[in-house]
């Protein structure tokens, strides 16, 4: 008899079906928002999709449960969200980015984890830690954001770069122009090279501020293009 009491209880009606999705739906929406909003690989739609896959696959799992139980039988009914927590990794592997130095994306595939953890507490009815997940989510995403910019500016923003050109004057022309564009203190700056031979310069560019990244991906990029620059490579300073 409490066998079939249990299984009765996870007996999923119409309306709690729905509002299961729409909890799912709510809370891809919204962190799939603040990715798109900040240009990032997954947006919406993807958040969205991720949540309520992981939140029909639980549903699913407790009514498989619901039927059999009461016939012996049974099934785990958290077998199948199990595997969905490992299965979305290979979704946010593709999110993931090597571009020149920096790596991007790794936020935005954990935002996909977490979204596809917060659809399986909203298809298994648990709505008070499928939004306590979501705020934390949201304060993460958001705040702490804001709180890196801040306390994180500044450092990490230091490259030495070595280069073989044709022409030293030409060169340095062009890493100075780049350097204003880019917002970068050059420092450092040595020149060296004997008769005959290509010059070779080596000096310390400083990118401290807000997109930092961007602005050294920008700054390597446009020398690597330069015909004067015959190699380039850069070393970043971990103070």
């Amino acid at each position: 008899m409490a066998q079939t009491m249990d299984a009765a209880a996870l007996a999923l009606g119409p309306l709690e079906v729905a509002a299961r999705l729409l909890c799912a739906m709510f809370i891809g929406l919204v962190v799939g928002a603040e990715r798109e909003y900040t240009h990032r690989p997954a947006g919406m739609r993807t958040h969205m999709l991720v949540a309520l896959g992981a939140c029909v696959v639980m549903m699913t799992s407790q009514m498989i449960f619901a039927q059999y139980r009461p016939y012996g039988a049974t099934p785990d009914p958290a077998r199948l969200s199990a595997q969905v927590i490992t299965g979305i990794g290979f979704l946010g592997a593709g999110t993931i980015l090597r571009e020149g130095v920096t790596v991007k994306g790794l936020t935005t595939a954990a935002s996909l984890w977490m979204t596809a953890c917060m659809g399986v507490a909203a298809g298994g009815g648990y709505y008070v830690v499928a939004f306590a997940g979501f705020v934390s989510a949201l304060i993460t995403l958001v705040l702490f954001e804001w709180l890196q910019k801040i306390i994180i500016k500044g450092r990490y923003t230091l490259y030495d770069f070595n280069m073989t050109c044709e022409n030293a004057v030409a060169t340095m022309e062009l890493v100075r122009r780049l350097a204003d564009e880019q917002r970068a203190v050059i420092t450092r700056i040595h020149i060296q090279g004997r008769k005959g031979d290509k010059p070779e310069i080596r000096f310390r560019a400083n990118f401290s501020g807000v997109n930092s990244l961007d602005r050294v991906q920008n700054f390597f990029s446009a020398l690597q293009q330069n015909e004067q620059i015959l190699y380039v490579t850069l070393d970043r300073q971990w103070i």
